[in-house]
C-alpha cells in the first residue's frame, strides 16, 4: 500500500490527507535524481580511483611491456653506437690511410642534428624523455650509417684505381743514382749559395754533369715547361707533373726539355736533362714534391729504388750539406 501523507488543520482540529501536485512531484523526483547521480559519481570515483578494471590492467600491461622494450631498444642503440665509431675509426685511420685519402671531417658525420627540435610533437607524451632520446639515437645512427655508406664507396673506387695510384705516386729518384754520389743537399734549412743567408730548401738536390737525364718519378701528364736558360733567378728552365692523387712533382735547373705541356709521361721516363739554368751555382736538378699543394721531404718517397741502408746512407749525406745550390 502507498504511503499516505497527513497534515493537521487547526481550523477543523482534524487531520487531512495531502494530496500530490505537479510541482511536488516533479521536486521530489529531482530530489531522488541528484542524490542518485551524486551517489553514483562517488562510487564511479571510488572505483576508478583505487580499483581497476581488466581494460585497465591491459593498458598498464601493456605500457609497462613498451617501456621495458625502449629501454632495451636504448641499450641496443648504444651498442650499435660503439659498433659504428669502432667502424668510423677504422675507416678514417687504417683504410683511408692505406689508400692515401683525407679521413671524413667530424663536422660531415655529425651534420644535420642541430637546429629545429624535430621532436616537438612528442615532448606531451608520457615518458616522453625516455622515447625523445631514442628517437634521437635512431635518427644519428640512421645518418651516420649513410655517410659511412659513402665512405666505403670512396674508399672501393680507391681501392679499384690502387694500381694506378700506385704507378702515379712519386717513388723513385729522379737521375740515376745508384751508388748515392749525385746526392746532394736535402730537405730543411741550408745556407743560400748566394744570398749566404739561412733559407729553407723546399727539395732536394743532385749534382750531375750538364746533359745528364731527369727521369719522370711515377706516372703523370706534364703541366708546365717553361723557364728562360739565361735567366739567373729562380729554376730557370723547370718542369712540372701531375701525378693525380694530389701529388705533383717539380724540376729545375734544367738544361733542355725532352717533353712538352701536356703530354702523358710514364716513370723512368726522360723528361729533361740536367743543367745549370736559374739561381743555380752549379749543374744539379732541384727536385720537389707536393701533396695538396703543400711541399713535403722527397726523401720519403724513394722506396722503389732504395733499400733501407742506401736509404739511411741518403739522409746522411743530405742532412750533412750545410749548403745548397739554389
Amino acid at each position: 500500500m502507498a504511503k499516505r501523507n497527513y497534515r493537521f488543520n487547526p481550523e477543523t482540529l482534524s487531520y487531512e490527507r495531502i494530496g500530490l501536485n505537479i510541482k511536488r512531484i516533479i521536486t521530489r523526483f529531482l530530489t531522488y535524481f541528484s542524490s542518485s547521480l551524486a551517489l553514483a559519481l562517488l562510487i564511479t570515483f571510488i572505483i576508478i580511483t583505487y580499483f581497476e578494471t581488466p581494460k585497465m590492467k591491459s593498458l598498464k600491461s601493456e605500457n609497462q611491456r613498451l617501456l621495458t622494450q625502449y629501454e632495451l631498444m636504448g641499450k641496443d642503440l648504444e651498442t650499435i653506437e660503439k659498433v659504428m665509431a669502432e667502424i668510423q675509426q677504422r675507416d678514417d685511420n687504417i683504410y683511408r690511410v692505406i689508400f692515401e685519402s683525407e679521413p671524413i671531417p667530424s663536422s660531415i658525420r655529425k651534420a644535420g642534428f642541430g637546429g629545429a627540435n624535430k621532436y616537438s610533437n612528442l615532448e606531451n607524451m608520457d615518458n616522453a624523455n625516455l622515447v625523445i632520446t631514442t628517437a634521437t639515437k635512431l635518427d644519428i645512427l640512421l645518418k651516420e650509417t649513410y655517410i659511412q655508406s659513402k665512405s666505403y664507396d670512396d674508399v672501393m673506387n680507391l681501392a679499384l684505381s690502387k694500381e694506378k695510384m700506385l704507378a702515379s705516386i712519386p717513388a723513385v729518384q729522379p737521375v740515376s743514382n745508384k751508388d748515392l754520389k749525385r746526392t746532394a743537399s736535402g730537405w730543411g734549412y741550408r745556407i743560400h749559395p748566394i744570398y749566404k743567408i739561412r733559407k729553407f730548401h723546399y727539395g732536394m738536390d743532385f749534382t750531375a754533369p750538364t746533359g745528364t737525364e731527369i727521369y719522370a718519378t711515377g706516372d703523370g701528364k706534364v703541366t708546365l715547361v717553361k723557364g728562360n736558360k739565361r735567366s739567373k733567378i729562380g729554376f730557370g728552365l723547370e718542369i712540372k707533373i701531375d701525378h693525380g692523387f694530389g701529388y705533383v712533382t717539380l724540376y729545375g735547373h734544367l738544361n733542355g726539355f725532352n717533353v712538352k705541356s701536356g703530354q702523358l709521361v710514364k716513370r723512368g721516363d726522360v723528361i729533361g736533362y740536367i743543367g745549370n739554368s736559374g739561381g743555380s751555382t752549379a749543374p744539379h736538378l732541384h727536385y720537389e714534391i707536393h701533396k695538396n699543394g703543400k711541399p713535403v721531404n722527397p726523401e720519403y718517397y724513394y722506396f722503389k729504388d732504395l733499400t733501407p741502408q742506401e736509404y739511411e746512407k741518403m739522409v746522411a749525406i743530405s742532412s750533412n750539406m750545410g749548403q745548397s745550390f739554389d
